[in-house]
């Protein structure tokens, strides 16, 4: 009688079992039990890229409704008001005259002291004190139109006129539309001739206010106290200041 033959080595099931490979693996090799990452499908590279496609779309379509101002927004009033950068009594001199002849109502922002202001404005030029206010809050050009623009439109100022020196209107003119037009309030200039006095601005102070100016319409901050109190050790330690 055969003997039956006893029972083989049990095996799973279903996948056949796989042998590894002879030889050590590199440690940046996958390993054999487990597949290799696979690069995303196209479509998914598409999704992740999308949203920033998007952003420079909608950069680039507020740049052209920006250029393009000039078509629809609307026509400001008349001017309702003179405003003088402080800086150089030669500028509220010619405001005073300008208030004299118009009638404007005149906001001085960080100007000359109060006794020779009140002795301009009212003595001198004969203007009521109602029409003339003294404002003190700003430290430079910037804070000159940040410290009061929202007073400016409580008051539904559209439009003033924006009296400062020559050889500083640019600058003024610059921070003064991002500011001051964000709240919808047209600025004329009127230039003080300043002659020998004159000096040039360099391109770095006009374009570092504008971009100061900016970060404050967008996050409502001035960046300047920031910047200096993180700056102040770094150049007292560096021999600046």
């Amino acid at each position: 009688m055969l003997s039956r033959p006893g029972p083989g080595p049990r095996t799973r099931r279903g996948r056949p079992r796989r042998r590894r490979p002879a030889g050590p693996i590199s440690p940046g090799a996958p390993s054999p039990s487990s597949p290799g990452r696979r690069p995303p499908p196209p479509a998914a590279r598409r999704r992740r890229s999308f949203p920033g496609r998007l952003v420079l779309v909608g950069l680039a379509g507020l740049g052209l409704l920006w250029l393009s101002r000039g078509w629809w927004w609307p026509t400001p009033p008349p001017p309702q008001m003179i405003l003088v950068l402080g800086g150089d009594a030669a500028r509220e001199e010619a405001a005073a005259r300008l208030a004299r002849s118009d009638g404007l109502p005149v906001v001085v922002t960080g100007g000359t002291n109060p006794e020779y202001a009140h002795w301009l404005f009212q003595h001198k030029e004969g203007l009521p004190s109602r029409q003339v206010q003294l404002d003190y809050r700003a430290r430079d050009t910037v804070s000159n139109f940040t410290s009061l623009v929202d007073d400016l439109r409580k008051a539904r100022i559209r439009h003033a006129l924006l009296v400062t020196s020559t050889d500083h209107m640019d600058r003024a003119l610059l921070v003064g539309r991002i500011v001051a037009g964000s709240r919808g309030i047209h600025l004329t200039p009127v230039p003080v001739p300043c002659g020998p006095l004159c000096v040039v601005e360099g391109r770095r102070r006009l374009w570092g206010d504008g971009v100061r100016a900016a970060l404050w319409v967008v996050s409502g901050r001035d960046i300047r106290p920031w910047v200096e109190d993180r700056l102040a050790p770094w150049l007292e330690k560096a021999g600046f200041r």
